[in-house]
């Protein structure tokens, strides 16, 4: 039997110059020599699209984990975003959000917070932090295909350049983090390493986005949403307003199968008005749009359980989106690959011991398995979705974890038992405590919000644009 052997990498390569593959070389930077990033495309020189990343076209925001995470690998970075223009949303203070059960309370205390901006910027503000190391830098127009080593060591990574030239790039470690196009499972194949399992979950939903100027000042303004309810007849909708950099608003609405958005801009906003409440239609007829509507289909849940593998070969990690893909509805990506690339940085700084990769994949795979849980949990319910049905512990499941959504929009205990989960700082068998069980029990303690809970502030803002609207017809 091969014996694993103490280690440490003095030289890494990062497949994928994604934001999963830059928060992985800020996680191994200050424990190697140099850690080189193979990217297949250009990478922009400023907050611009990138190719190869179709979401980027609709709403993001780092979960307060994520974001938290983010931090600790690239101390400074969320003030360079605030300054960049991201905002910064208190959970739920500054949220309109309409859940299945109810318009959620906007609590004064907040617990948890987001970070919301355009995917272009977030991208950018990280990207700059890493690369502005010495120690890392970026071979682009090159593309990964096929790992050196055995089923015991990968040894480095065979590569290709834009006029099909290969090479063979040699490395102590080698971390695959170029997302949803990953190749790993063929390439274990090539080492001899097979019995992988893979789980699908598709609920058929796509998105429309597009970005409108704002009506009103962003800076404080709430993140608005309308979230679907399964439970409902007819197919699942859902839409979102979030405040991004340059006073303006991200819309992302979504749709699943026999009620998807289309990229018709004058069908943009009579979808936003099918959602179980009009609220985004609302905002959206005094904005001004800035760009075409942008349609995605591809949001299946995907993961790969590299952690359950018998053998698993030194000098490997998985990480990001080319472990497990989610549906982007629930804004978990960036920052689960964030906790995983923390997780190989906090198992690096303890030193060289035996089993280094196997023991990071095992920890890389904690936060997706909180994260799968919840979006599993959630689209399993949908009528449309293919891979998984519900059993009866999933339906039991979901009876609960509604009655204690439906607790939170009138129970501050049960709102931040919720968010700790929802905001991937607690684990959802936390919803299980005794005491989170009671409070369940229990029910909401005030009364439930009937209409969007605006501030009366704001209130006076939006009866500022009817006004002005009225004026005009």
């Amino acid at each position: 039997m091969h014996e694993a052997s103490s280690w440490s990498p003095k030289r890494v390569v990062v497949i994928g110059g994604s934001m999963a593959g830059m928060l992985a070389a800020a996680a191994v930077k200050d424990h190697a020599d140099s850690v080189e990033i193979i990217e297949a495309h250009e990478l922009p020189a400023g907050p611009e699209p990138r190719i190869g990343v179709p979401q980027a076209v609709h709403i993001h925001w780092l979960q307060t984990g994520g974001a938290e995470a983010v931090e600790a690998l690239l101390p400074g970075s969320t003030g360079l975003l605030l300054a960049a223009g991201a905002h910064r949303i208190p959970v739920t203070t500054n949220m309109v959000i309409q859940s299945p059960e109810g318009w959620y309370r906007r609590w004064q205390r907040a617990t948890h917070h987001v970070i919301t901006a355009s995917r272009d910027l977030t991208d950018f503000v990280i990207r700059e932090q890493v690369l502005k190391d010495p120690r890392v830098s970026v071979r682009t127009q090159t593309k990964a295909v096929g790992l050196l080593g055995d089923r015991h060591t990968v040894t480095g990574v065979r590569v290709q350049d834009s006029g099909g030239t290969e090479a063979e790039v040699r490395a102590d470690l080698i971390i695959d983090a170029c997302g949803r196009a990953t190749r790993m499972p063929q390439w274990l194949k090539g080492l001899g390493i097979s019995s992988l399992t893979e789980e699908r979950v598709d609920s058929g939903l796509a998105y429309a986005s597009r970005i409108y100027r704002a009506p009103v000042p962003t800076r404080g303004w709430p993140v608005v949403g309308v979230q679907a309810d399964p439970r409902l007849p007819g197919p699942g909708k859902a839409g979102g307003i979030l405040p991004i950099e340059g006073d303006r608003w991200h819309v992302s609405l979504m749709g699943a199968p026999g009620g998807h958005p289309t990229r018709e801009a004058e069908a943009f906003e009579p979808f936003a008005r099918t959602l179980r409440h009009p609220v985004l239609a609302d905002l959206l007829k005094h904005a001004e749009p800035l760009t075409s509507v942008s349609v995605t289909r591809s949001t299946e849940n995907r993961r790969y359980y590299y952690e359950r593998l018998r053998h698993w070969p030194e000098g490997l990690v998985v990480l990001g989106d080319s472990v497990a893909a989610f549906n982007p509805v629930y804004a978990q990506g960036i920052s689960v690959a964030a906790l995983g690339a923390l997780a190989l940085r906090d198992l690096l700084s303890a030193g060289p011991r035996p089993g280094l990769a196997r023991r990071a994949q095992r920890a890389i795979a904690r936060p997706v398995d909180a994260a799968w849980t919840l979006a599993v949990g959630q689209d399993i319910h949908f009528p449309t979705t293919e891979g998984k049905l519900p059993n009866l512990v999933d339906r039991l499941l979901h009876r609960y974890v509604s009655r204690l959504s439906s607790t939170a929009t009138g129970s501050f205990h049960a709102a931040t038992a919720l968010t700790d989960v929802l905001s991937l700082q607690a684990s959802p068998t936390s919803l299980v405590r005794p005491s989170v069980l009671l409070t369940a029990l229990v029910g909401p303690l005030r009364p439930p919000t009937v209409a969007p809970p605006f501030t009366p502030a704001e209130r006076r803002l939006l009866n500022g644009l009817d006004t002005a609207g009225s004026s005009h017809t």
